[in-house]
């Protein structure tokens, strides 16, 4: 399980990024080159698809940060995990969110399913 908590680990980096090229060479480096990132906002496929998901919660989100919300749980290359959106400066988060990622079994994702537990009004 340890792998794919850094796995976890590393996946929730990527999100928090702020530098768009550093962003996009972690996600070549993390995401296989066919990998899927769904969720109820977003059903994209690819570097490119992802990269543009992760940049529109960003753009969006300015100010805040994501971060793993318990303990990851895992079994042979899947590990779901909670996240949450929280302000930088500290305080309650405003959006909850429950993923599942799929390893290709060589330490690269697969596959990610999202779902949003919390988000705030209107968004």
């Amino acid at each position: 399980m340890s792998d794919l908590t850094e796995l976890a680990g590393r996946y929730i980096a990527i999100w928090n990024e702020p530098d768009e090229a550093k962003r996009a060479a972690a996600i070549a480096e993390l995401y296989t080159a066919d990998a899927t990132y769904t969720d109820p906002l977003a059903d994209v496929r690819g570097h490119d698809g992802i990269g543009a998901v992760i940049t529109g919660a960003r753009d969006q989100f300015k100010g805040f940060e994501f971060k793993i919300l318990g303990d990851v749980d895992a079994n042979h290359h899947i590990a779901r995990f909670r996240w949450e959106l929280v302000p930088e400066s500290g305080g309650e988060n405003i959006v909850i969110g429950f993923d599942v990622v799929v390893s290709d079994g060589a330490g690269k994702i697969q596959t990610v399913c999202g779902f949003l537990d919390k988000v705030p009004a209107g968004a």
